[in-house]
């Protein structure tokens, strides 16, 4: 008797060869009594086992060549096409068919959906229904799977009802497509609702494969791992799908010990060689830590498989383990295995953490050798190891040369310029990557962010939060904090708080920038409640924070509370200090005119002092006149800081206050003859979007006659309200009218004049100045502010002073 073989049927989708029985087929081809040798039949057997192997080409000569094709002849070459993605073929032989049954509309309804034409199938899918044909469950899984790729969870729910409608909903192959696609669609309840009603009746491997990949994707690793308990208990196997799943569940929860359970698993199957369980096996053990049982599972394979060697670098590499995954990049590569685009980025990634830019370079050799150059990952991970080990030049070339660029490359190289401080040319690379059409990621917003904040564009700043409500970054944490931290560089308290009370979640970097920010806007008992505040929340501070409110201490005259929080450093938070904190340490003790203790602390710091510590006890001895001590201070700055002008500048003003002017021409001859420049001092205000800038005693601007006589006017107006020029500041050996007149046209005195001209009323008035505010200058802005009424913001090099009402936010303690 005949039996069909079983091959005959396998290429058609599942559900075609159990309609097309053998009676129908023999009725079809009109075999004779011994059908085995109809030359149809052959044919169509031969035409089949062509399909199966892609040898289309020859399938379609054969099918040509046919005589008396038949439904099983068109249904064949129709699913062959479709499954192979040439879909307009099998459009044309699908029109020209006398056969347009329910297999052959399936096999073309699968084929679009297969291949991203979701849209013609699901109008096939709807066309086949109005000519009264019944789509069989294998049609509805694979319209569902495209609904599911695609994330149409509209459709999807039409396919539901559609399925419950034909009573396809009990289906195991239907519902097994209504879990993964609502799953993927972010629905996770209607997906365990479905599941739930057909799990405990149902053996289906991969329908719990679909609902533990579901739990997984959704984030809720423990229920994907609770899945899989009752998967193991109700008997079900697990297949090559189902363990990379679940043990990438126990990995993101850090369950190295319920992993090792599924390893178990996966030792009593038949899997235990399979390349991509191997591989998330090596993840997983890698994500929990487990270095060792990772490195025994690549030792005991039998293959050196480049997906489980990738598996263990990239692990390592993710988990920080930098050193670890070098030195297995190298064993791989003395072994001879063939690296793929996986490799490299993650070898890459570790190279830039050891910032070992000479071997960095020698990857980069391999990757153009081996032909990886133009791989898009690969080029991204190029540009991000150059940009974080500072070689820009290299990181810019690279990205210049690519042809596909996309945010990562782009966020990349913008980042990188602004970690390494060129905050200009990042800002020109974001504008640039904008006018690309390419959409900012968060990072790159971020990072953007906090270049406005180090250059204080306030208005670029604020055009760059406007675009973050129109846009999914509103609601990221490094978003907001670079908000905060921008407005509180600005000198924009208000808008930093707002932003502050706003967040859901903060972090310790949202609390420091705002901690921070309230020290440099003279806010120091503000700052020191905000940090109160943070530690009651369980907050944890970092190393900044403690600089921030160390800070605010000195800025406040707070030497109590200041020394509390330093020594609380090491005996709560075990964070040892660094050159920053005795640096605020120094000058909150000099500031109070405990020179004694600050000369007791430097002798016990276990860092060795920095320019930063001795230019805050030089400033301390310029204050309290301590010569022998300044002397001392400025030595070490000469040492340290040999061209910079600070400490000559500092030390001859304390010899010229001190009345010792030989010394004070000493040190300026000194200064002379090592062709070393004072900086000069200047400042800029910016009014619709020009910035003005002035020097002491500028003549240069073009409303200089206008400016002079604002500064006449501004002057006899202080002076009515009790200002007094200080003399002290006046450092030219002149008669007191010229000292006077010298002190009138600082360069600050200058840009508020400007200010009081053409900033609108009810703004206030921002100063920036790259030097230190004198103490003249500082006194007069007190008076300015209450005689004109006007909110004057001014930042120097070392914080921000808001005068109002003639009071300053600093306490007039700078």
């Amino acid at each position: 008797m005949f039996k069909p073989n079983s091959s005959f049927f396998s290429f058609v989708s599942p559900g075609v060869s159990s309609s097309l029985n053998l009676v129908k087929f023999a009725s079809s081809v009109r075999i004779s009594a011994d059908p085995a040798y109809h030359p149809t039949f052959r044919s169509n057997i031969l035409l089949n086992d062509l399909s199966k192997a892609g040898r289309l080409e020859e399938a379609r000569r054969l099918f040509d060549e046919i005589p008396h094709k038949d439904e099983y002849s068109w249904n064949t070459m129709i699913a062959a096409y479709a499954c192979s993605g040439r879909l307009d073929e099998a459009r044309e032989l699908f029109d020209e068919t006398p056969f347009r049954g329910s297999v052959a509309w399936s096999s073309l309804v699968s084929g679009c959906c297969r291949n991203d034409r979701d849209y013609e199938g699901f109008r096939l899918f709807w066309e086949l229904q109005s000519e009264g044909l019944r789509p069989s469950e294998f049609t509805i899984g694979s319209v569902l799977k495209s609904c599911a790729a695609q994330g149409f969870v509209g459709r999807g729910e039409e396919m539901h009802g559609h399925a419950i409608k034909t009573c396809h909903d009990g289906d195991i192959v239907v519902v097994t497509g209504l879990v993964d696609m609502y799953s993927k669609c972010g629905r996770l309840q209607e997906a365990e609702c479905l599941f739930e009603g057909v799990a405990g009746r149902s053996s289906s491997h991969v329908l719990w494969s679909a609902m533990i990949t579901g739990y997984m994707r959704n984030g809720d690793g423990d229920s994907a791992m609770r899945c899989f308990r009752d998967m193991t208990r109700h008997g079900i196997v697990p297949n090559q799908y189902t363990f990379p799943c679940v043990l990438s569940a126990s990995a993101d929860a850090s369950a190295g010990g319920f992993g090792a359970q599924v390893h178990a698993c996966v030792l009593k199957s038949s899997l235990g060689q399979n390349a991509f369980v191997q591989s998330a096996l090596i993840n997983m053990y890698v994500k929990c830590g487990d270095m060792s049982s990772g490195m025994a599972l690549i030792d005991k394979m039998e293959i050196m498989d480049v997906v489980s060697w990738n598996s263990m670098i990239v692990g390592s590499a993710t988990q920080g383990f930098d050193d670890e995954a070098l030195s297995l990049f190298r064993k791989m590569h003395s072994q001879g295995m063939n690296m793929d685009d996986f490799t490299y980025p993650s070898v890459l990634k570790s190279s830039a953490c050891v910032m070992d830019l000479r071997n960095s370079r020698s990857v980069h050799c391999m990757i153009l050798k081996n032909g990886f150059g133009a791989y898009r990952l690969v080029s991204n991970a190029l540009v991000d190891m150059y940009s974080k080990q500072g070689d820009l030049t290299s990181a810019r070339d690279i990205f210049m040369h690519m042809l596909d660029r996309d945010v990562i490359s782009w966020t990349s190289l913008v980042t990188g310029y602004a970690h390494h401080g060129l905050y200009e040319e990042a800002i020109m690379l974001f504008r640039q990557m904008k006018a690309a059409g390419v959409h900012p990621d968060d990072m790159v917003v971020a990072s953007i962010l906090s270049c406005a904040a180090e250059l204080t564009l306030l208005e670029f700043g604020q055009q760059v939060h406007g675009t973050i409500f129109k846009s999914i970054y509103g609601t990221s944490t490094s978003v907001y904090n670079a908000l905060v931290s921008l407005y509180a560089k600005c000198g924009c308290l208000e808008e930093a708080s707002q932003i502050f009370d706003s967040m859901q979640w903060r972090d310790v970097i949202t609390w420091t920038a705002l901690i921070v920010g309230y020290a440099q806007n003279g806010k120091a008992r503000s700052s020191v409640e905000l940090y109160k505040q943070m530690v009651a929340s369980q907050i944890k501070p970092d190393y900044v924070t403690f600089i921030g409110v160390l800070f605010a201490c000195s800025h406040a005259g707070l030497a109590e509370e200041g020394e509390k929080h330093f020594k609380s450093m090491t005996a709560v938070y075990q964070i040892n200090p660094g050159p920053e904190h005795y640096a605020c340490m120094i000058d909150l003790l000099g500031r109070s005119g405990k020179l004694v203790a600050a000369k007791e602390l430097l002798h016990q710091m276990d860092v060795e002092p920095d320019a930063t510590i001795w230019k805050a006890l030089l400033s301390a001895c310029r204050v309290y006149k301590d010569r022998e001590l300044a002397e001392r201070a400025a030595e070490n700055l000469f040492r340290l800081e040999p061209m910079n002008s600070v400490p000559y500048v500092l030390l001859a003003n304390i010899y010229f206050a001190a009345g010792e002017f030989e010394d004070a021409a000493r040190i300026r001859k000194l200064m002379k003859s090592k062709g070393i420049n004072k900086e000069p001092g200047c400042s800029w205000i910016t009014i619709n979007g020009s910035v003005h800038t002035f020097v002491s005693e500028d003549r240069c601007h073009p409303k200089t006659s206008e400016l002079y006589l604002k500064v006449h006017e501004i002057m006899l107006s202080i002076k009515k309200a009790g200002y007094i020029p200080d003399m002290d500041y006046a450092l030219h050996d002149t008669d007191r009218e010229e000292k006077e007149l010298g002190l009138a046209y600082h360069s600050e005195k200058l840009a508020v004049a400007f200010g009081l001209l053409y900033v609108s009323p009810r703004a206030p008035i921002r100063v920036f100045k790259n030097l230190r505010v004198c103490g003249d200058c500082h006194a007069a802005m007190r008076y300015v502010s209450r005689v004109y009424s006007r909110h004057i913001i001014l930042r120097d090099s070392n914080c921000f002073h808001h005068f109002r009402e003639g009071v300053c936010s600093c306490g007039d303690y700078w």
